[in-house]
């Protein structure tokens, strides 16, 4: 399929914003494959989706503030964990179109790159750091309200618990599994306060509070999650 050129148009109106300075989304839409051996990497969308990974952290955090008032941190860390996770800006992607517009070599084009969840996520970061650059947060943060309103309110996919996570991230790192143990238990029968601690070799012990142990394992686990900097990305 042949590439079409971001400049006809229709790419724009999907994502409701005109660019000023052209250059700015055609490099978005670079993937490194496509850029010129003069151009090298700085042409491609790698610096423009660093940029756009951290606004799209900080436009959603801010919807998800105003949307949920009353939510506490946990709820809104998973929240924001899922609305920022790879596969969900794959899907934004789709949404956007950008498929054909993705400036690819003939060896990414030829194995179905503009397919590819990896660089369609990608691509969909390059496009919001493009935005931001072009227009400012403003117009950045309108950008993904507009694609991700409806995810935020009612998410594709059961929102993981931090024990859950913990368990996964440390899987995916060749860890063991997270084990847990009560370190104290305060209060009255009626009323306990328990608090928890999780390890997991090689990596920091980390405590958590709560009135039962269930609540108490999985305070641990956020504050592991948190500290290691997982809890917030995917």
């Amino acid at each position: 399929m042949k590439r079409r050129p971001a400049s006809d148009g229709d790419l724009e109106a999907r994502l409701g914003h005109v660019f000023a300075d052209r250059s700015l989304i055609e490099r978005a839409l670079t993937h490194i494959s496509g850029a010129t051996s003069k151009e090298g990497r700085l042409g491609s969308y790698q610096r423009l989706e660093f940029l756009g990974d951290r606004v799209l952290g900080l436009a959603i955090a801010s919807l998800l503030m105003e949307t949920y008032p009353t939510a506490d941190e946990g709820e809104l860390s998973r929240r924001l964990a899922e609305l920022v996770r790879a596969e969900t800006c794959a899907e934004v992607a789709q949404a956007m179109d950008v498929g054909p517009y993705i400036r690819l070599g003939a060896g990414e084009a030829g194995s179905g790159g503009r397919r590819k969840a990896a660089i369609l996520s990608d691509v969909c970061e390059s496009v919001i750091g493009a935005v931001y650059l072009d227009a400012g947060y403003t117009a950045a943060a309108a950008l993904v309200e507009r694609f991700w309103r409806e995810r935020l309110l009612a998410p594709r996919r059961p929102l993981r618990d931090p024990k859950t996570e913990l368990q996964e991230w440390a899987q995916g790192r060749g860890m063991p599994a997270p084990l847990y143990r009560e370190v104290a238990r305060s209060g009255p029968d009626h009323n306990p306060q328990f608090l928890v601690a999780v390890t997991i070799d090689g990596v920091e012990e980390a405590e958590g509070a709560g009135r039962s142990k269930r609540a108490a394992e999985q305070a641990a686990a956020e504050a592991m999650l948190q500290r290691e900097g997982v809890a917030t990305n995917d």
